[in-house]
Formats: structure tokens, sequence, C-alpha cells
């Protein structure tokens, strides 16, 4: 795997992978800045919430589940001394589905973690605290 970063002004970036897809990335904004993307650590959090969905999402497609929606909202603390390391990480899993049980989603979830999800296991091997929790709503 190989990507490319370019520098696109003020603290901004754009990323590139091997097929030319693009990410940015910037700083916070400040009284003289606006920035116009995440920072790279609110990325990190994302890619690994989008990691574990991919999963979740083949894991019941597998089970032939029919899921409506699936949004995931993720909260991580961050050591208080550089560099500045997340500790501890939440991610809450909430499913829209006309026939999946709680506990085919919790499984899903669980199987990603403890398995498949390479960002997760790159967070636990930092020493990260990794938590889920799922919620479910049949309709």
């Amino acid at each position: 795997m190989n990507i490319t970063v370019d520098w696109k002004g003020g603290m901004c970036l754009e990323g590139h992978n091997s097929e030319q897809k693009n990410t940015l990335f910037d700083s916070h904004s400040s009284e003289n800045y606006v920035s116009k993307a995440a920072t790279p650590m609110e990325i990190m959090l994302q890619s690994m919430a989008a990691c574990s969905v991919m999963d979740v999402l083949s894991i019941l497609e597998k089970k032939r589940k029919h899921i409506i929606s699936l949004h995931v909202e993720v909260s991580g603390n961050r050591a208080d001394e550089h560099p500045k390391v997340f500790t501890s990480v939440l991610l809450k899993f909430f499913v829209k589905s006309t026939d999946a049980a709680l506990t085919d989603i919790e499984r899903s979830v669980e199987l990603s973690q403890q398995t498949y999800c390479s960002a997760a296991a790159m967070f636990k091997r930092s020493g990260c605290d990794v938590k889920t929790e799922c919620y479910l709503d049949i309709v």
C-alpha cells in the first residue's frame, strides 16, 4: 500500500491513494484560520468506525438480515502529554432493521472488533481501551 500527501496551503493537506482517491486533512479553526477538513486524529476515529461498519454490514448480509440504516457515534479520549495518543474510545452502533435482533448486531460488532477490524486492532495494540455499545430499532 502506497499513498502520497500534498500540502495545500495553511495546514490543509490532501492525501491520495494509488487510485487517486483523495482525503483532506486540516487542523482546527482558529481566529485567523478556517479549517477545510477534519484533523488527522478525527480521521483516525472515522477510519476505525468505517472499518468496523464495513465488517458489520458484511456479517449481517451473510446472516441475510435487512439493514435500513447503520449509524456510528464515536467518542475518544486522548493522553494529556505528547504524543497525545487515544487512551479510550467508545463506538455506539445505531442500527435500523426489519428483521435483525439485538444479538445479531452485538455479535457482528464483536466479530468485527475482535477478529476483522484492522483499524480497531491498531488502536488496541497501542494500549487504547476500545468499547462498543449497540442499539437496534426494528421498523
